[in-house]
């Protein structure tokens, strides 16, 4: 069955709001069984949002439209949608009762306004939003479904879960389309496609790249007759595709790689400590993220002026005159003497230059030094990288969180 999203706000349009819950929406569909055809977004105009809309609810079996419930004049949804749909709007007092206690228990006016999120489809029926005023609202009409979601997403997804996705399981049947994802880091996209073509020219189960800063995932995506089914379908892929890429492979579905170093670190029984420059404090930030970090993550040290890095690192200044702040030298020194000051397994060192200035034609923006002490040895490299300046600060991180991995999988 095919569905089409319509998004709608003009701070949509303007880029002031990301819209996430199409994203939400899209994952929900595509588990069961819904192909999304196409996904636009229109401001708040009368005129293209019918016509968006119209011309949706001709291609589609399910059309849904998320914002525009609200009671201001520019939530414009609930109407122009009852229009395209051809299924005039009636007063619901049941949820005018509850507009009312809402607004009432809170001390404020009722507004002529507010009683707008009461009127729902005369063919269909409106879907609870336990956590805001205006509701999910279910349109059916010449065979046609069309569903309106508000858009905060506090109150969008609880409706999706709730109302939206077991009124769709009851309207679709068994088809279930389920996926994992293979996390791949240390092996660039081109390398890993060459190791796993192969599976990557079959239908179902589908094999999908998706190059991301530093990694590359692995979508396996199968479609079945219920969940068991399509999931016996695709483990025998993952599965191969670990075989086929070993120890790159360092994490499945969900989690991100800075989880896998803190799992990693656990089991080994290992502590870290880091020591940042350039990347101001962004590697502990991911690190501590992480719930449960707390157990190996001892502390971190921004030293961002080279007097910082003496007077918190006792880093030589010297040291630093003789090769720069941005040296193999300094980022060793910072990876040593932060493991040694907070007694951790692992200590790090980053600095560089993150731009968009201060670089020379020996020292570029996107220079970055990095080292690993453990152990009485240290590790360190240097990469240039290329972007903004927030660009080079995460990939700078990336790659620390990469080598960490490989070292933590060395040492257990």
């Amino acid at each position: 069955m095919k569905a089409e999203i319509v998004s709608v706000g003009t701070e949509l349009l303007l880029g002031q709001i990301v819209d996430t819950n199409a994203a939400t929406l899209g994952k929900a569909l595509a588990e069961l069984g819904i192909t999304v055809h196409k996904r636009v977004t229109v401001g708040d105009n009368r005129e293209r949002l019918l016509a968006a809309l119209r011309e949706s609810i001709e291609h589609a079996d399910f059309v849904f439209t998320i914002g525009g419930l609200g009671p201001t004049q520019d939530d414009i949804t609930r109407d122009v949608l009852a229009e395209a749909m051809d299924v005039p709007l009636q007063f619901d007092e049941g949820i005018a009762a509850r507009l009312r206690s809402f607004f009432e228990s809170r001390g404020l006016p009722v507004l002529e306004s507010q009683m707008r999120q009461a009127f729902v489809p005369a063919s269909g029926r409106a879907l609870d939003n336990p956590n805001g005023t205006a509701p999910g609202l279910l349109f059916e009409s010449r065979g046609k479904i069309a569903i309106a979601l508000p858009g905060p997403p506090g109150e969008f997804v609880p409706i999706l879960e709730n109302e939206v996705v077991p009124y769709l399981r009851s309207r679709v049947g068994g088809t279930t389309i389920r996926s994992r994802v293979v996390r791949v880091c240390g092996m660039g996209e081109a390398m890993v496609e060459d190791r796993v073509k192969d599976l990557m020219t079959g239908d179902n189960p589908t094999v999908a790249p998706y190059a991301k800063t530093g990694e590359v995932h692995l979508r396996v995506t199968a479609r079945a007759e219920g969940v068991a089914a399509a999931e016996a379908l695709i483990e025998p892929v993952v599965q191969e595709i670990a075989a086929r890429l070993g120890s790159h492979v360092y994490a499945y579905d969900d989690e991100p790689l800075e989880a896998a170093v803190v799992r990693m670190l656990h089991a080994a029984g290992m502590t870290l400590a880091t020591a940042e420059s350039c990347t101001g404090g962004l590697l502990a930030k991911r690190i501590t993220d992480v719930p449960g970090s707390s157990s190996v993550f001892l502390g971190g040290v921004v030293a961002y002026s080279n007097d910082a890095k003496s007077q918190f690192l006792t880093i030589p200044a010297r040291l630093i005159e003789m090769h720069g702040a941005v040296s193999r030298e300094v980022a060793e020194a910072m990876a040593q003497q932060c493991r040694t000051r907070l007694r951790a397994s692992i200590g790090v060192g980053i600095t560089g230059i993150a731009g968009p200035t201060g670089g020379t034609a020996q020292k570029p923006v996107g220079l970055v030094w990095m080292a690993i002490a453990s152990d009485g040895s240290v590790q360190s490299e240097s990469n240039v990288y290329i972007g903004t300046r927030q660009d080079i600060r995460t990939k700078a991180t990336q790659t620390v969180l990469t080598k960490l991995r490989d070292l933590i999988a060395e040492k257990a």
